[in-house]
């Protein structure tokens, strides 16, 4: 197995005041993968990028980059980091071409023609380069960030909700743009709170609330481990009350009778079986419903049951 491409251990960010951002968070990043780590606003998201990428000093905990302490070798470590940040930053009445010439200069970086070009053609701005960055649109901006940060030709890359603010079609394309610099050899840990983005891109998954981390684990093993099955049946006529024969299952009243409510499972399938159960042994006791509507857990629901569970300390 080989080392990760960042570890962090027991994290932690007071800020003058007494707010705490980070809770002591332990992350590790495996190199070449994308990471999404999803959060709602104030989860402590940008914090931990800053604490990274050299603009936050820690109060508490380590970060290891390419196998280097940061509080020690930040200088080694940060020439391969690049940053997408959530803000739009650069001169606007520069150039696209000068601006990533610039980043590229900034991290001490020989001029490389070669290089800036390559890096403007596979984000689609070639023919842009000569523009002024106000005349851009909005995706185009954005691109233009990316350029910056790979400029210097990080190894990890950071996405502080690179799609936020953009409609739906910019959004698909920018994926695209992501998963291609993932097949140049670049690891990317993405935060978002669009939960479909972390469906459509990333290989694993980490939920952060209130400065801790809740949970990481690979998309699909979060899927399987936490999915829920729910199924809705339209009763006809409706029911007083649950019948013996269903009170071992998961499910409840709703409508006044005219719902039966069904929620359980465990993401093996086991969900799916028991609502074929129950439709079984309603058809053979004659519990009439006149319909049936199922449904499985999406990774955006499982987010929500998370961020709703109740922590140690309200508990």
């Amino acid at each position: 197995m080989t080392d990760p491409i960042l570890d962090i251990r027991d994290l932690e960010k007071t800020y003058d005041g007494g707010v705490k951002a980070l809770g002591g968070v332990d992350l590790t990043i495996r190199a070449g993968e994308i990471f999404a780590l999803l959060g709602p606003n104030g989860a402590g998201k940008t914090t931990l990028i800053g604490a990274v990428c050299g603009m936050v000093r820690p109060t508490g905990g380590t970060i290891r980059a390419f196998g280097m302490d940061m509080a020690t070798h930040w200088k080694a470590a940060r020439k391969d980091i690049g940053l997408v940040p959530q803000e739009l930053s650069f001169d606007m009445f520069d150039t696209v071409i000068r601006q990533v010439r610039f980043s590229r200069g900034m991290f001490g970086c020989p001029p490389d023609e070669a290089v800036i070009e390559d890096i403007l053609k596979s984000l689609s701005l070639w023919d842009k380069r000569d523009s002024q960055i106000r005349e851009l649109s909005g995706g185009m901006k954005r691109r233009v960030m990316i350029a910056k940060a790979l400029s210097h030709d990080p190894k990890l890359l950071f996405l502080d909700e690179p799609t936020a603010g953009v409609d739906v079609e910019l959004r698909r394309d920018m994926w695209r743009q992501i998963d291609a610099l993932r097949t140049r050899g670049v690891t990317i840990i993405l935060t978002t709170h669009y939960i479909e983005e972390a469906e459509e891109m990333a290989d694993r998954v980490g939920v952060i609330s209130k400065g801790r981390i809740l949970l990481v684990d690979d998309k699909d093993a979060i899927m399987a481990k936490l999915g829920r099955t729910e199924a809705h049946f339209d009763m006809e006529p409706r029911l007083a009350d649950i019948p013996a024969s269903l009170s071992r299952f998961p499910v409840h009243l709703e409508e006044g009778g005219k719902r039966l409510v069904y929620r359980g499972g465990d993401g093996t399938g086991k969900g799916k079986r028991e609502v074929a159960e129950l439709a079984q042994i309603m058809a053979r006791e004659g519990i009439g419903y006149a319909g049936l509507d199922t449904k499985e857990s999406s990774l955006e629901d499982i987010f929500v049951d998370l961020l709703n569970e109740p922590t140690e300390e309200a508990a």
